[in-house]
């Protein structure tokens, strides 16, 4: 009990981040230093001559990232369902689940829909415009094998948990078995991004558990949402990126035509190489370290950005992302960002992430204290106590109503 007190603890850190730094739109209104009206007009050009993506861009409109297939190959919504839409998720947004007082779903259920962040619905029916179904290309086999070693593994952890004896949907293609898993002390198949169910060290946790939850391509979370401050000088320019619940990251942009970093060096944002295209900034991103995470790629992942200001006061931003050890084929995908008022940012505090700072020294200290009183005769074993993929509330209760 301890142990997920202590996970609630860090949740709750989460919270509190999210009601500080959070804009939460409804229907109707904007989010917080939104220019009251959109300016038209062609895109600004810097006082050198280039093409002036500067200020601080948001997302102002919540967009599925991959299409619903009974939309199949329509790309937009329409007006009526556009409203629709924003009723249910005004409605969902109040809702406060419970599961039974005392129940492991319970305890471990430290969020609500009550902190997600609600913007008005967008009209397109995903980021994904290729391919044309909107839909994320299908995983190699390569890519399917190794995650369901990660899988395997993780269930062998959490086998002697509640979660398991009851069936719970987090032991989901797993078994229960009293004893702890003779695989309780492996290395994981893989380097660790999501956690698994024991203690042994921070890289047993989550990447926002240890504050490194920021990756690339970025495309803003149910929590917190996503803003990017971009600022040029004559032949450079530099992103930073605010999103999550603190997680912020900067990233500069290499503009001198020199070629990629050798291929041993890697790093946790990639290496980015850029050149402008017409009004188009043209970055290509490669020598992510294996150590990242975007939906199973890792040290393979290749993107290609392209950021175009379409106005006064709209950034476009297309990726194109290719990994072919786990997708079939490259894939893109679109997102559209509104200008900020700079005089309502004029005041900006620094996004910081308690968890990996009190958080997770937390767990990892009340851990060895359960296991310090389980060898002298006290308490449960640990391993017997779900930490991590333990079962939450109900999907729905967090599910956006457009996916």
């Amino acid at each position: 009990m301890r142990q997920q007190f202590l996970a609630a603890m860090g949740a709750l850190a989460f919270v509190v981040a999210l009601l500080q730094l959070a804009p939460v739109t409804f229907e109707g209104q904007t989010s917080r230093g939104t220019p009251p009206a959109a300016k038209v007009g062609p895109a600004p050009k810097t006082p050198w001559g280039e093409p002036d993506l500067q200020g601080i861009w948001t997302y102002e409109f919540q967009v599925p990232f991959e299409r619903n297939p009974k939309y199949a190959n329509r790309e937009f919504f329409n007006d009526e369902e556009i409203k629709q839409f924003d009723r249910q998720r005004a409605a969902q947004q109040s809702r406060d689940y419970r599961a039974e007082r005392g129940s492991e779903a319970d305890v471990s259920g430290a969020y609500n829909a009550v902190f997600l962040t609600v913007k008005r619905s967008g009209r397109r029916t995903s980021m994904i415009v290729d391919p044309p179904n909107g839909r994320i290309p299908p995983t190699t086999p390569e890519f399917e094998k190794r995650q369901a070693a990660d899988r395997a593994f993780a269930l062998a952890l959490l086998a002697p948990t509640e979660t398991c004896k009851q069936q719970l949907a987090g032991c989901a293609g797993g078994k229960y078995d009293p004893k702890p898993s003779p695989r309780r002390n492996e290395v994981p198949p893989s380097y660790l991004t999501n956690a698994i169910n024991r203690n042994n060290g921070p890289e047993d946790r989550s990447m926002g558990e240890r504050c490194l939850l920021g990756s690339l391509p970025e495309f803003g979370t149910a929590f917190g949402g996503s803003y990017r401050r971009i600022v040029q000088t004559p032949g450079g320019i530099t992103f930073f990126y605010d999103q999550g619940q603190g997680q912020g990251f900067q990233r500069n942009i290499v503009m001198n035509g020199s070629p990629h970093l050798p291929s041993n060096i890697r790093q946790w944002f990639g290496d980015s190489r850029a050149h402008w295209e017409g009004n188009t900034l043209v970055i290509d991103v490669t020598n992510f370290s294996a150590k990242t995470n975007f939906r199973g790629s890792r040290e393979n992942l290749h993107l290609i950005e392209r950021w175009t200001r379409t106005s006064a006061s709209a950034l476009e931003y297309v990726v194109t992302i290719e990994d072919p050890t786990v997708w079939t084929r490259p894939w893109t995908a679109k997102q559209d960002f509104a200008l900020q008022s700079n005089e309502a940012n004029r005041i900006y505090y620094e996004p910081r992430c308690a968890e990996g700072n009190y958080g997770l020294p937390g767990m990892l200290h009340g851990a060895r204290m359960e296991e310090a009183a389980f060898a002298e005769g006290r308490g449960p074993d640990p391993a017997t106590r779900c930490t991590a993929g333990c079962t939450f509330g109900p999907s729905e209760e967090t599910v956006d109503v457009l996916q």
